[in-house]
């Protein structure tokens, strides 16, 4: 098959996209944009597929990766000590053994995508690799797949739970006090309720009671 002018100028655009959005994942100062740089240069990757002709391998990725980034994104909102992953932050460390590395490893890739002689085999007419894998994947790995999910789900359902201030047997931070901001100074925490305020949820608890 001879590709078209547009699946060439495609590949040259989703390759671009792909490049940079990746490169904006070490320069920009958020948890949360890096999330997001990182799906787009998935889902770039994902159509640079599409046009190889692998379009389960395309589709799959964008459903893999913008789940992904995106749990990803929304923990970071709700457990993050810097206020929804927003506020600045340095995104890169020790840059020059990633600078080398990075250079390193993108000569290696493309000296391989460019050199390197592939074999040339086309598949059979009558093959369907799509409905092929699907027998694979619903056979004898089944019961992986089914334990694989489960154990995600509970990992997610618990790290909810254990991050809750207020848990099944009352709040996780009673009993403890933090430290002081300053040696001996007091205790770093929310400031403490005045007698007003207790006296308020005291009288919404009894009116609730009766």
């Amino acid at each position: 098959m001879t590709p078209s002018l547009a699946t060439h100028i495609a590949f040259v655009v989703l390759a671009a996209l792909a490049v940079l959005s990746g490169w904006r994942v070490f320069c920009t100062d958020s948890m949360v944009r890096a999330s997001f740089f990182l799906l787009l240069s998935f889902i770039a990757v994902g159509g640079i597929m599409i046009l190889l002709t692998a379009e389960y391998l395309g589709v799959a990725m964008f459903f893999m990766m913008a789940v992904e980034m995106m749990v990803m994104a929304l923990f970071m909102v709700m457990f993050m000590m810097n206020p929804a992953g927003l506020n600045p932050m340095k995104m890169v460390h020790q840059e020059r053994v990633a600078i080398v590395a990075g250079v390193a490893v993108f000569g290696v890739l493309s000296a391989v995508a460019v050199l390197g002689d592939f074999p040339d085999m086309p598949l059979p007419a009558e093959h369907a690799p799509v409905i092929s894998l699907g027998r694979e994947l619903l056979g004898d790995s089944m019961l992986v797949f089914e334990t694989a999910g489960v154990v995600l789900l509970t990992t997610m359902v618990g790290v909810v739970v254990l991050s809750s201030r207020r848990g099944r047997y009352g709040r996780a931070d009673e009993g403890s006090v933090p430290p002081g901001l300053e040696p001996g100074g007091e205790p770093a925490g929310r400031p403490k309720e005045s007698e007003e305020e207790k006296g308020e949820e005291g009288g919404h608890a009894h009116q609730h009671h009766h």
